[in-house]
């Protein structure tokens, strides 16, 4: 029986792709793996990759190549396509411009679900990597933990990598008010967060490439960027009253820290300023000094 289903994204990532294959090769495990990559319409022979890879590996590896851009219609992937084809008892996440990095990471983040069966997602530690070259590493905390629901909600969309991700099938597939509103990662690590925390593993275990062409973070600028905080909201207030309350001060501050986002942005900075703003600001400060030390102890 299937143990784990592995959804790869993928859109004109030919330069990448191998890596994230590859990095789905390497698992070890003691029960079986399947991994579900959907192309969606590349132009640039991303999906010849893929069959490659599915035809290397056919008893690990599908391939689902849409004639279509199904992304630009306004499809969830995801949902509309991969849904039926997930077998496993656990669902882990990878776009095709990632990769996995450590050989252990499906088997080691089963382990800690199946050690905290009140919980049903799990993440981890995540190396970033900027066109520049730049390093930074994407992490919470530096040790194994259960982050809170309501630290989730404040983390924001970026609190965890999608590389990081791998949750309990049924949380998975659980379709909450809030993904009707917005279906992204945030809102599956939030919904996945409600019944027992995140737990987390302070290893890094993938990479993550951030600015390519095409990719999220490029895709999420401007205009684009705006709506997505838009909809960011929306599934916070449907949070809100999905869980009757339970988390209003986590989602309250977490509004509010998109606004101070918004002033930084447009320089409004004597506006951040304000009394009724410091307290906002000052949480803002200590997020970030926060990621500084995390980097640094990463480093050593």
């Amino acid at each position: 029986m299937v143990k784990v289903s592995v959804i790869c994204l993928t859109y004109n990532h030919v330069r990448w792709i191998r890596d994230a294959l590859e990095g789905f090769v390497a698992q070890r495990t003691p029960w079986p793996v399947e991994v579900l990559v959907h192309d969606d319409a590349s132009t640039d022979g991303t999906a010849a990759v893929v069959r490659e890879y599915a035809a290397r590996y056919p008893g690990l590896i599908r391939a689902f190549c849409s004639p279509v851009n199904l992304l630009s219609q306004g499809g969830v992937i995801s949902r509309d396509v991969l849904y039926p084809y997930l077998n496993g008892e656990y669902v882990a996440l990878c776009e095709g411009d990632d990769y996995w990095c450590d050989p252990l990471k499906l088997r080691r983040q089963v382990e800690a679900l199946e050690s905290h069966p009140e919980a049903d997602i799990c993440a981890h530690a995540v190396r970033r990597e900027r066109p520049d070259g730049k390093v930074i590493y994407d992490a919470p905390f530096h040790r194994d933990t259960v982050i809170p629901a309501s630290q989730v909600i404040l983390g924001g969309g970026g609190y965890v990598a999608t590389s990081s991700i791998l949750c309990r099938r049924a949380a998975y597939m659980l379709q909450t008010p809030m993904r009707e509103v917005l279906y992204n990662d945030y809102t599956l690590q939030v919904q996945g967060s409600l019944r027992g925390g995140m737990v987390y593993l302070r290893d890094c275990m993938s990479v993550y490439r951030q600015g390519l062409p095409g990719s999220w973070s490029a895709r999420h600028r401007g205009e684009a960027h705006s709506r997505y905080r838009i909809g960011i909201r929306n599934m916070l207030r449907v949070l809100d009253d999905y869980t009757a309350g339970e988390f209003s001060d986590a989602i309250g501050m977490r509004m509010r820290l998109y606004d101070s986002d918004d002033y930084a942005f447009r320089g409004q900075f004597l506006r951040m300023l304000a009394p009724r703003e410091l307290p906002v600001t000052a949480y803002q400060i200590r997020r970030n000094l926060r990621k500084v030390w995390m980097n640094v102890l990463y480093r050593l």
